[in-house]
């Protein structure tokens, strides 16, 4: 079956002028223009297209790759705006429409926006959407924690970044655990941290484990060393700080000093921390 929004192998039917005509089912012939035509298609071969409507809302092929396709979610820039909605540059001759009802809050040209792509049932058109939750499943029961994944960073909360996860879930990334500066756009491997009851997902980008923390604790050790036994980075330090002399979140630090506090092999006061040994 063709699917409108997305890749397709067509079967040509027959070659003309203007371009050639493929098989597309229930969508009738559809028209790949001449611009796109190599010399080796022939009728009677199968070929890969994307399916999307053209500038006068009439089904075309055409062997350009779009930044998405329908189901999918892209980082795309604001290209122009109209009383219709905003427009988005997915990289064909049509730009891709974001209703107004379909924004999160009102976008503006210049500035791009994590969306994702549908068919809108009304009119039979590809268009996107800002308002993920709406679109994107919110049954979180296909995951395990410590399992890997891929997040692409699409906002801000008070708690720390949001990230689509997979291209279907949403997740969470907790400021207080997250190390490294993410960017909206950006796409990172993390992993599933905790399982809501409520379906959401909480994320983190790196897995702790005993030998890291380990690692972690006799880096620490050294540090004090090197520094008279004290060091102003306690478990209240800000978590750039730790990163800049650990390269480990803040969590992963906590944890470890914690580890070392066990062992009485450190004092944790409320400005620094200071060797026993």
């Amino acid at each position: 079956m063709t699917e409108l929004g997305r890749y397709n192998r067509l079967r040509i039917l027959k070659r003309t002028d203007i371009g050639l005509f493929l098989d597309g089912d229930s969508h009738g012939e559809i028209l790949l223009p001449r611009r796109y035509v190599q010399d080796s298609m022939q009728p009677g071969q199968e070929i890969e297209v994307f399916i999307y409507n053209d500038s006068e809302d009439r089904i075309i092929a055409t062997t350009e790759r779009p930044g998405a396709q329908v189901g999918e979610c892209a980082y795309l820039k604001v290209v122009s705006s109209s009383k219709f909605g905003a427009f988005l540059d997915w990289g064909l001759p049509k730009d891709l429409l974001v209703p107004f009802s379909e924004q999160q809050k009102p976008m503006q040209k210049g500035y791009s926006y994590t969306v994702y792509l549908f068919v809108d049932e009304a009119t039979d058109r590809i268009a996107a959407s800002t308002r993920l939750e709406d679109h994107l499943s919110s049954d979180n029961s296909g995951f395990k924690t410590r399992q890997a994944v891929d997040c692409m960073i699409y906002g801000k909360s008070d708690l720390g970044f949001k990230a689509v996860i997979n291209g279907s879930h949403l997740g969470q990334f907790y400021d207080s655990e997250t190390f490294q500066h993410l960017h909206y756009g950006e796409h990172v491997k993390a992993y599933i941290k905790q399982l809501r009851a409520d379906g959401k997902i909480d994320l983190i980008l790196q897995l702790p484990s005993q030998l890291e923390r380990d690692q972690l604790s006799a880096a620490i050790i050294e540090h004090l060393q090197q520094n008279d036994g004290v060091s102003e980075l306690t478990d209240k330090s800000p978590p750039d700080d730790i990163y800049r002399t650990f390269g480990v979140s803040k969590a992963n630090y906590k944890k470890a000093l914690g580890q070392l506090y066990k062992q009485r092999r450190i004092t944790i006061e409320k400005h620094q921390i200071t060797l026993l040994e």
